[in-house]
């Protein structure tokens, strides 16, 4: 059986133009999910926006301003709520989860905190998306690779991500560990986790410290060698998570990461909709 989907991305994501919740609830249900959990994205950070306006849909180009800083658009919590009502509904055999998936928090912790408090979450994810470029502003991670050795790139992110884990208590789940390698430059070398062992491991020590979990996001599959040393940092739960914007890309290479994580250690709970926790 395959594990609970518990990163997906909706219409209700300002970046997902072709999601759909309810075209990926009938998915997992073809699919046989047990259940899903929707993430939909609150990204309350403005970053430098460099590639004119293309880096975003087109309809959101007008939310880069003159000085080229693109503000993503807040959360429609209301009208997420009243589709995630109108699935439970249209799918009573598949469990639906509410959440969401944080930008930064501990940069927002007051707008955080409110939507958490109107939004009642029941699946929360915490994520870096972004760095800080030499003049100060934010720019995305994809971004920071332009002017920075790749090796820089990928040790500043984890660093980052440690403090966001430490400095806040938002979130049960960390979501992509490995978000850099999306845009490692080809120029680079293939990449190989071990050269950022330390950092990682520093990572995974905080995260198994507080309590969270640790995603395995498919959208890229996640070195075996990462979930390994989660464990050996004393980690106990474990997520799984396509990070699907669009619902054919539902449960993407679950198959092939059950199995990696189930030999790196870790078994589903007795309940199907359980995170999975160590032998």
């Amino acid at each position: 059986m395959l594990p609970p989907d518990d990163h997906l991305h909706t219409e209700w994501s300002w970046d997902a133009p072709r999601g759909s919740m309810e075209r990926t609830c009938a998915r997992a249900l073809q699919l046989g999910v047990p259940s899903v959990a929707f993430t939909d994205h609150a990204d309350f950070t403005s970053w430098v926006d460099t590639r004119a306006g293309t880096g975003v849909p087109s309809a959101l180009r007008k939310r880069v301003s003159s000085d080229g800083m693109f503000q993503p658009p807040p959360l429609d919590l209301d009208g997420y709520l009243a589709s995630l009502e109108h699935c439970r509904q249209a799918f009573p055999t598949l469990r639906i989860l509410s959440g969401v998936e944080f930008g930064e928090p501990h940069w927002h912790r007051e707008q955080s905190a409110e939507l958490l408090r109107r939004g009642g979450f029941d699946r929360v994810l915490i994520s870096m998306h972004s760095a800080l470029a030499d003049d100060g502003r934010i720019i995305q991670i994809r971004d920071a690779y332009r002017d920075r050795a790749p090796d820089q790139v990928v040790r500043e992110y984890l660093e980052a991500a440690a403090v966001m884990i430490e400095s806040s208590d938002v979130g049960a789940v960390l979501a992509h560990i490995d978000y850099p390698v999306r845009a490692w430059p080809a120029h680079a070398g293939p990449y190989s986790p071990e050269r950022f062992e330390e950092e990682l491991r520093g990572v995974l020590r905080v995260l198994a410290r507080s309590g969270r979990a640790l995603e395995v996001n498919t959208r890229l599959p996640l070195d075996a060698r990462i979930v390994r040393w989660w464990r050996q940092e004393g980690g106990k739960l474990v997520s799984f998570g396509s990070d699907a914007h669009d619902p054919l890309a539902v449960a993407r290479g679950f198959a092939d990461a059950t199995a990696m994580v189930a030999a790196s250690g870790f078994r589903p709970g007795p309940d199907p909709h359980d995170l999975w926790t160590p032998d």
